[in-house]
């Protein structure tokens, strides 16, 4: 099954335009944090900056999903992968020029957020869409499989590129991987065309998401897990790159060795994922993973030396994948065909409570340390998952 997956030439497409936008991504977030930090020497404003890039979830998850079912999910998918390299290239130039400012990488985080809130919706709805419901959690779990790749080869791709020469090589980088992408993303077949069940006003369809949510107590479940990993769980990894620098006195090519490791383990789990996890498994695979995943967060700000802070993110990598791959399998399986763009539009808006967890890290960070940052959010996420234990333990269930 996974076998003749891989081999279609439209999901091939749309994993690789995935993995490119990942791999940017990750090139992105270390050279950025590392670029910041050195001009600010604030771990608040390092998290500000990864917050920008998930704030744009928050607001416009949901909407996305909504209209890109009216005007077609290919077209929506060229658009984001021509603005999301044309917002490389910019980068680049600036940084060529010497122009480049920490105010210019808010706006670029902030647009790269946009597109990064129709993953969801739209590239992923696609992936549903060439695999079918019965092979959507392989389906998801290749895919993550390749995101959590793009994860090792980034940040050390970042360090390296930076270790060696400046921020614009890894623009410049960027680039030229995002326009592979929309070059992919252009020879798709599928979504060519939008819904005709919904040509209706896409903010009506919007809100018809919402309502359906209401009634369904085992989706309740998948969105409230989500909020409580993207507000107290996820928001960490943007203090790795400081904790390697000021704790572990790591140069850049070493932070993106330790942030890559997170990258290794979810590797990993991903391909161990797609071989053995079987369906009435995924609702236990889910709300196990974020536990064992905040339990991981106080092991790394723990950790004495870098080897063991790399050892603990590979087993936190793996985990993750656990949540990752069941949260959009999850509600892919348990959602009616008509309403599926829109809820997976529902759990952008979910995904995008982050910026709240961002600037709640930020400030514990200035207050406390990024250590003891990292500790007060893991056990206040432990505790959250404990009292919403009524609203996820139908998940539990076969």
């Amino acid at each position: 099954m996974t076998r003749h997956l891989f081999f279609l030439p439209d999901f091939q497409r749309l994993l690789f335009v995935g993995f490119s936008a990942s791999l940017v991504r990750w090139l992105e977030t270390l050279a950025i944090a590392l670029f910041a930090y050195r001009l600010t020497e604030s771990a608040f404003i390092v998290a500000m900056l990864s917050m920008l890039r998930v704030l744009p979830m928050g607001l416009f998850g949901a909407l996305i999903g909504a209209a890109a079912e009216r005007f077609g999910l290919r077209s929506a998918l060229m658009l984001v992968a021509g603005t999301a390299m044309s917002t490389s290239l910019a980068l680049a130039i600036l940084a060529s020029l010497g122009w480049l400012e920490v105010w210019q990488l808010a706006v670029a985080n902030f647009i790269n957020g946009i597109c990064w809130a129709s993953d969801n919706p739209v590239r992923r709805m696609m992936i549903g869409n060439v695999a079918g419901p019965e092979r959507m959690g392989t389906a998801i779990s290749l895919d993550v499989a390749s995101n959590n790749a793009s994860r090792v080869l980034g940040p050390m791709l970042a360090g390296a590129l930076l270790a060696q020469y400046a921020i614009a090589s890894v623009f410049w980088l960027g680039a030229l991987l995002l326009a592979l992408g929309f070059l992919a993303a252009l020879r798709l077949r599928t979504g060519t065309t939008a819904s005709p069940a919904h040509t209706a006003s896409f903010i009506s369809g919007f809100g018809e998401g919402f309502r359906w949510l209401r009634g369904d107590s085992r989706l309740l479940g998948v969105f409230m897990i989500t909020v409580i990993f993207n507000v107290f769980g996820w928001p960490y990894t943007s203090l790795v790159p400081v904790i390697a620098t000021d704790y572990f006195h790591l140069s850049p090519d070493g932070a993106g060795l330790l942030a890559g490791c997170e990258g290794i383990g979810g590797l990993v789990g991903a391909i161990l994922f797609a071989k053995l996890a079987r369906a009435r498994w995924y609702g236990r695979i889910y709300v196990a993973a974020v536990a064992v995943y905040f339990a991981t967060m106080i092991g790394f700000a723990a950790a004495p030396i870098a080897p063991a802070a790399a050892a603990i993110l590979l087993l936190n990598g793996l985990v993750a994948v656990g949540f990752s791959v069941m949260q959009a399998t999850l509600v892919y399986r348990l959602s009616p065909i008509e309403m599926r763009a829109r809820l997976l539009g529902v759990l952008s808006l979910c995904i995008g409570t982050g910026p709240v967890g961002f600037l709640y890290v930020g400030f514990l960070a200035e207050v406390l340390s990024p250590r003891g940052a990292t500790v007060a959010v893991a056990a206040q996420g432990l505790l959250a998952l404990l009292l919403t234990r009524g609203w996820w333990r139908l998940l539990l269930r076969p």
